[in-house]
């Protein structure tokens, strides 16, 4: 893939030959897993058996200690083959950031060391804007949490979950808890068209009880600016997926044109390869991924000079952030969207047997890019271009 150096080599990196044969093996069987959708379990554990998982953990917990910006591009590549996949690594490395911001260290530090340990998988059962399970007090500090959780990615197959609840003042309350842990059932009702092994079904919770030093409440979610990374973590893995489908996309096309043995009958050029309306739209495609691309650098570049700010981070320099993911966001967006849609214009009607499945790449997409709207997206970008308001921080934002 063609591009202007947001690129990191891993040839170097400790962790690629270990990313090298997951992407081998990912995207030997990715057309028929996308078929069959379910829970991929046995692409899960080749994942925790490449020692992924520890990707961005400290070296003094057992892990890569590799900065953002590489485990992003990481998960990029996944998502060139295999988007569903890219989701749940991507997930996993969130679980572990979210418990080191919104928790205590003492809390952390063993949990992250004992999941290395054991190449335990984090699930996700936090999904704040679901407010369908509530959380009442033990008396000891704790709460039982009841209700269900939708959206859940990650969950089946899960070593560990975070779960939250709210409780009866209307608090946000999250926990992390062995999967495993009794009145904790996880649902196989997921089936969508797009990222359908993403494992993103509904978690119910029956009365599971959550101990006082399984929540995390110090200094909780959101609570900082620091705890505000949080969202803007999400949303750079979000972008980072859309981009890799949007480069696994191109990629298809470009192999079908240059194997094409002829081009279009009223074309006077020699080849496809040569035709210039063909030309013209592999140009738009590089064009809008580029673009992506370098944001999506600058982006992540600001992520990792804000982590290592810790809880000193101000709100402003969270807030600059926050506008340099969001405009990753909604360009990668619109470029996966662009070229995983019209890759048939420059491929043709041979391209669309289902043999071939690509149009896997655009429903992958479309299906990943509603996860918030991205009008409100660009309306933060346009408060911030007229008004000088930073985006006000969120779940989402």
């Amino acid at each position: 893939m063609k591009h202007a150096g947001a690129e990191i080599n891993h040839a170097t990196a400790p962790w690629h030959d270990a990313l090298e044969h997951v992407l081998r093996e990912l995207a030997r069987t990715a057309v028929v897993r996308d078929r069959a959708g379910g829970c991929a379990r046995h692409e899960r554990q080749l994942l925790r058996d490449s020692g992924l998982l520890a990707l961005s953990v400290p070296h003094d917990l057992g892990g890569w200690d590799a900065d953002w910006r590489a485990t992003l591009d990481v998960v990029r590549r996944i998502a060139r083959v295999d988007s569903s996949l890219a989701h749940l690594f991507a997930f996993h490395h969130l679980q572990l950031a979210t418990v080191r911001l919104f928790g205590r260290p003492e809390q952390w530090q063993p949990w992250i060391e004992e999941s290395v340990l054991r190449r335990e998988f984090w699930g996700n059962a936090l999904n704040p804007l679901d407010k369908g399970t509530r959380a009442e007090p033990d008396g000891n500090g704790g709460y039982w949490f009841t209700g269900s959780k939708r959206f859940c990615s990650g969950a089946t197959d899960s070593d560990r979950l975070l779960a939250s609840a709210f409780d009866a003042g209307g608090r946000l309350l999250i926990g992390v808890v062995p999967t495993p842990r009794e009145g904790i059932a996880v649902l196989d009702d997921w089936d969508n068209i797009g990222q359908r092994q993403t494992d993103s079904g509904t978690v119910t919770f029956e009365r599971v009880h959550i101990a006082r030093e399984e929540l995390l409440a110090d200094p909780g979610p959101l609570s900082t600016p620091y705890a505000c990374l949080r969202p803007l973590l999400a949303q750079s893995i979000l972008a980072h997926i859309y981009l890799g489908i949007g480069e696994g996309a191109l990629a298809a096309a470009r192999e079908m044109t240059l194997a094409s043995p002829r081009p279009w009958i009223s074309s006077p050029a020699p080849s496809a390869r040569e035709d210039l309306y063909v030309l013209a739209h592999y140009g738009d495609f590089w064009l809008a991924l580029e673009g992506a691309r370098a944001l999506g650098e600058r982006a992540a570049n600001a992520l990792d000079s804000a982590w290592q700010r810790g809880p000193a981070l101000t709100e402003d320099e969270r807030g600059t952030v926050a506008i340099a993911v969001t405009a990753f966001k909604v360009a990668a967006s619109r470029a996966g969207l662009e070229v995983a849609h019209r890759l048939f214009e420059v491929t043709g009607a041979r391209a669309t047997t289902a043999e071939l499945a690509l149009d896997r790449y655009w429903r992958n997409v479309r299906v990943h890019t509603l996860h918030d709207p991205l009008d409100y997206k660009v309306r933060e970008l346009g408060d911030w271009a007229l008004n000088d308001r930073l985006p006000t921080p969120s779940f989402y934002s």
